[in-house]
């Protein structure tokens, strides 16, 4: 904290001794510039440090003579992007001391968040949401719809870093939602997050096709600047999908942007699935290489999550085939120290992550082998900490149910209050035509579409977009266009709901219908497969049938 405060000092003696320095020097013709020219100039001038401190220099001391608080703030943005790390939290500091001279809300909660930036960039994550919460607690006071997401933005990617991936979606459908057509680069990193969280729940389908809209969105948006990183998620991807030669293959091509960007976060990610990648293939002096690439990163910037401690566990692993007992030993202490770590990081996350080498039999190993050297027993301690962290566990596990069943009964709520209608979309006229479809066309489909919920078609087995299309004399392109402008959904989507919304009206009306099987209730509904009902089923009511029906049993005895 004295080192901090004694660069804060440093820096801003410098900056008065040169302040004075520049007023007296500064041409007339750059007096007469606005601040969006100087803010050019800096930009211009990256490449040359000296010119470039000209710049930032006048722009903070025209805002200041200006008293001009918003400006005064952007000077001091200005000099923590172009900053060392060090200096960062303090050009952080200084533009959230002048945005409370302001007492403008936006201006004061946008200066913690930049803060809190600085801090994520940094890996500080506890240090970036405490700034992010405060940045939403003055931002929250305005009806800045930008700032506003911003911070869910932001919050996001810590819930996502927690392990909360359902509420980080929610957060980043938000964002894509807002950004995409108010700001392409925020747009695509949150369609990038997006697919992150898909691939953390085990959703790849859908992560890919993020992947995949991510680099279309970025063509049409004339904005490359994600692809890498886009190209990067997939191969991430395809390593989940055992497709480990293209997972290889992806994550080196985006590896020299993600080291040019000074990411090394990404870096070391990269690095892990290529040596899973390898692992997989049966090639473990490869994977090796790459396993140890992260383990330096580890030394030297501390960097560790939950799915890099793995990274160890393989390392462990290798070592202990080659019998190595002391490489073993060395890297079952680097495992510890990152199990430490992440427990005082991850005291949420650390539980949910499947350990191959747990504490307990870590300790033990490391036990193990050092008694080869010095032949001493456990400490008691040991084991008195394996039990508190199985009672954490075990809290953890019945916190999960209680609250999985408080959603479940909140989502069964919903959908018994429901209207029950054909479909969740009243159908919207159609005077116009769709892109290349007349109107004439539209209509006629809309009618024979209120024709195939009427009379139920949707219960046919083996349905798709061509055979429907055929029945209407129509083409599946046109078909499908019709369906998600006024359904709101794409065609499977579209006929799942409503199977799922009749399956739903059988098992309120019919208590024997209560008592099918999955497999049944499946047959029932026109589904090629019991896993397919269970999962539409649980997208559309937000709880598994076996607590649905339970729910409506209790109804019934209690009417």
């Amino acid at each position: 904290m004295i080192k901090r405060y004694l660069l804060f000092a440093i820096a801003l003696f410098g900056y008065q001794t040169y302040s004075q320095h520049i007023e007296s020097n500064v041409p007339d013709t750059l007096q007469r510039k606005d601040y969006d020219y100087l803010f050019e100039r800096i930009e211009a001038t990256s490449e040359n440090k000296l010119n470039q401190a000209h710049y930032l220099q006048y722009f903070l001391q025209k805002a200041k003579n200006d008293k001009n608080f918003e400006e005064i703030v952007n000077g001091y943005k200005n000099y923590l992007h172009y900053s060392t790390e060090k200096l960062k939290v303090i050009y952080a500091d200084s533009m959230i001391y002048a945005a409370k001279e302001s007492n403008d809300n936006a201006l004061i909660g946008s200066a913690y968040l930049s803060k809190g930036i600085v801090y994520y960039g940094q890996k500080k994550h506890k240090y970036a949401l405490d700034n992010y919460l405060i940045a939403d607690n003055y931002i929250s006071k305005t009806n800045d719809k930008y700032l506003i997401h911003k911070v869910k933005y932001n919050i996001a990617h810590i819930k996502y870093y927690l392990g909360f991936y359902d509420e980080a979606i929610s957060l980043f459908l938000e964002c894509t939602d807002y950004f995409k057509y108010k700001n392409a680069r925020a747009y695509l990193n949150s369609l990038h997050s997006l697919g992150l969280c898909y691939n953390k729940i085990g959703n790849y389908g859908l992560c890919s096709e993020i992947n995949e809209k991510g680099i279309r969105e970025g063509m049409r948006l004339e904005n490359n600047e994600m692809r890498d990183y886009f190209i990067h998620s997939e191969g991430i991807n395809q390593y989940f999908k055992n497709n480990y030669t293209n997972a290889i293959q992806k994550i080196t091509y985006a590896i020299p942007i993600i080291n040019k960007n000074k990411d090394f976060a990404n870096e070391s990610v990269s690095y892990f699935y290529i040596g899973n990648s390898h692992w997989g293939l049966h090639k473990p002096e490869k994977a090796l290489a790459y396993f140890l690439k992260v383990d330096q990163i580890f030394d030297e910037k501390g960097y560790i999550r939950p799915d890099l401690r793995q990274n160890y566990e393989r390392i462990i692993e290798y070592y202990k085939t080659k019998k190595d007992i002391h490489k073993e030993l060395y890297y079952i202490k680097k495992l510890l120290k990152a199990d430490s770590i992440l427990d005082n990081r991850f005291r949420y996350l650390s539980s949910r992550i499947r350990k191959v080498y747990d504490t307990k039999v870590l300790l033990r190993d490391k036990q193990e082998i050092e008694a080869l050297f010095n032949k001493r027993k456990y400490d008691t301690y040991i084991f008195t900490g394996v039990k508190v962290l199985f009672f954490l566990f075990v809290l953890f596990i019945v916190y999960m149910h209680i609250r999985n069943k408080n959603i479940y009964r909140l989502k069964f709520q919903e959908v018994m209050k429901k209207k029950e209608t054909l479909s969740e979309l009243d159908i919207k006229s159609a005077n116009n035509g769709i892109g290349d479809i007349n109107k004439d066309t539209v209509g006629v489909i809309l009618k024979q579409l209120e024709r195939f919920e009427k009379d139920k078609k949707f219960l046919e087995k083996g349905l798709t977009s061509l055979k429907l299309a055929v029945v209407f004399n129509s083409n599946p392109k046109y078909l499908s266009k019709i369906i998600y402008h006024y359904r709101g959904k794409k065609f499977t989507k579209y006929i799942a709901d409503l199977r799922i919304d009749y399956i739903i009206t059988l098992l309120k009306e019919d208590y024997k219908v209560r008592k099918y099987t999955n497999s049944a209730l499946a047959d029932e509904a026109g589904f090629s497969s019991t896993q397919s009902f269970v999962n539409a089923f649980f997208s559309k009511a937000g709880c598994p049938t076996s607590y649905f029906i339970e729910e409506i049993n209790k109804m019934s005895q209690s009417g």
